[in-house]
This record gives structure tokens, C-alpha cells and sequence, in this order.
């Protein structure tokens, strides 16, 4: 009897650990993914990346969607896959002057805090709820994300 309660106790906390950790990569990604992938009434347009510091990338906005105002400065983020003098295609979050990168290289970007939930989820399931089979399918979603988003970007 009590091997039974705390396999189910092991396996309750277990769960619960993996579903936190994989909500969480859900969030952290969301932010950047709901302008990317839900365009509709977003500006999009193009930027000229003209100076690069202190995390962030700026240049002049160009737009590409009907109702978009151009701007002389917009703030993209700085990552390995943006580089001065170089233009990208971006969706200018609501209300301000930042943006992100549009496209599949910049919908792949978006999810990969999820990837990395995938990856630490799948150390929980291996270890915490000795499930070996889902966990080597969620290293390999993860895996493949991350791989996909290096790979686009």
C-alpha cells in the first residue's frame, strides 16, 4: 500500500512539473508568436538594420502593409542572425516601435523558449516519470525546433 501512494505521489508531482515546464515554454514563447503568426491588421513591413548595441538592433521602418505609417527608427532584437546593413522582414508589435522578425525564420525564433521546455521536459519524463519512449519524442520535437530555427535564421 504504501509503494502504490508514492508511485502515484512520484508521478502526480512528476506530471505536474512537466506540464508547468511546458506551459512555460508556451508563454515565454507566445509573446513574440502571437504578432508573428497572427498578422492580420499588424503592420509589416521591412527594416534596414543601421546600428547595433546593448541587446537591441534599430534602423528605418519600411512598410509593406496597407494603413502602415513608415518610421525612421524601429528597435528589432538583437540576435546572431541580425547583422548591420542587412534588411529583414518584421511585424511591428501593436503601439510602439518595436518589432519582429515575420516569416517562417522569424515563427521558428518565436518558439524557441518552447523547444528548450521540450528539451527540460523530456529529462522530467525520462527521470521523474521513467517513461522513456514520450521522452525521446519530446527531446526529438525540441531538437528539431531548435535545429529548424538555427537553420531558417
Amino acid at each position: 500500500m504504501p509503494s502504490a501512494v508514492l508511485s502515484f505521489g512520484r508521478v502526480a508531482a512528476m506530471g505536474t512539473v512537466t506540464v508547468l515546464i511546458l506551459i512555460a515554454g508556451v508563454w515565454a514563447s507566445w509573446g513574440s508568436a502571437q504578432h508573428v503568426m497572427l498578422t492580420k491588421g499588424r503592420e509589416r513591413g521591412a527594416v534596414e538594420v543601421t546600428q547595433c548595441r546593448q541587446g537591441t538592433c534599430s534602423g528605418p521602418y519600411t512598410p509593406v502593409s496597407a494603413g502602415s505609417q513608415p518610421r525612421d527608427r524601429v528597435v528589432l532584437e538583437d540576435s546572431v542572425a541580425v547583422t548591420e546593413g542587412e534588411t529583414y522582414a518584421v511585424v511591428l508589435k501593436p503601439g510602439g516601435t518595436q518589432a519582429v522578425r515575420s516569416g517562417p525564420g522569424g515563427v521558428l525564433y518565436a518558439w524557441v523558449p518552447l523547444g528548450g521546455a521540450l528539451l527540460l521536459a523530456s529529462v522530467v519524463v525520462a527521470g521523474g516519470l521513467r517513461r522513456t519512449r514520450p521522452a525521446w519524442v519530446l527531446a526529438g520535437s525540441g531538437v528539431a525546433l531548435l535545429t529548424a530555427a538555427f537553420v531558417l535564421v
